[in-house]
């Protein structure tokens, strides 16, 4: 939905954070574009699920899968027998991706169909994956994969055998070529269109957790650990 009411572009901010590219910034919007690394940090850690984009057999492929922050490090797992996991250890120097989020926390309602639009906080990662092979670095990252979904669940659960890790592949892809984009506050209707009798604003939209449920063969004397309860 078209959000054209919104100010001018701005240059965006260099003093902090990473350096914008000709693919990081936004041909539309470009004040709400963000180049701070607490910024994206932020957006990224809040979310539980990436998008994983990558060129096979000559079309798109977008994945949507869990991942993992250490600095400016982002790691990526799944099963050996995947394609993309596969392709970015295959590949030289490496698998180009995209790797994006996108939280919304607003529903954004116009008087016009036309201004309709959503608040949200979105991060896009442009690079090159490599697949991780050093074993140190490959039980780092599946550690901060489990901590990225509940904080402190790696210390509170088997970590994988030998057997699992070699059914795992993990790729790593820096965050260097990197950018967000925010849209905050209400809706942006034309002058014309403020007398309209129809209702504008915005639903917020809010992230919640209901009462964990244990597993039927769970022993009773096993209780919810606090870091479950603090989320």
């Amino acid at each position: 939905m078209p959000d054209t009411a919104s100010p001018q572009p701005t240059a965006p901010d260099t003093a902090t954070g990473y350096e914008p590219t000709e693919r990081t910034v936004p041909t539309r919007s470009r004040e709400r574009a963000s180049y701070d690394s607490e910024v994206v940090h932020s957006i990224l850690d809040e979310a539980y699920v990436c998008h994983l984009g990558f060129v096979r057999d000559g079309a798109p492929v977008v994945l949507p899968t869990l991942f993992g922050r250490i600095g400016d490090r982002l790691y990526v797992h799944g099963s050996t027998g995947s394609r993309p996991l596969r392709e970015a250890g295959r590949t030289d120097p490496g698998l180009p991706v995209c790797l994006t989020v996108t939280h919304v926390d607003g529903l954004v309602l116009a008087r016009s169909a036309f201004h309709h639009s959503i608040n949200y906080r979105s991060v896009v990662v442009h690079g090159v994956a490599h697949t991780v092979t050093d074993p140190e670095e490959r039980r780092t990252a599946l550690d901060a994969i489990v901590d990225h979904v509940v904080p402190g669940r790696s210390a509170d659960s088997r970590p994988a055998d030998e057997k699992e890790l070699a059914a795992t592949a993990v790729i790593r892809l820096d965050l260097r070529e990197v950018s967000a984009k925010i849209r905050t506050g209400g809706p942006n209707d034309e002058t014309r269109d403020l007398t309209l009798p129809h209702w504008a604003g915005v639903v917020p939209l809010a992230r919640g957790y209901e009462t964990p449920l244990p597993a039927d063969d769970l022993a009773p004397a096993i209780g919810v650990p606090d870091y479950i309860t603090e989320l």
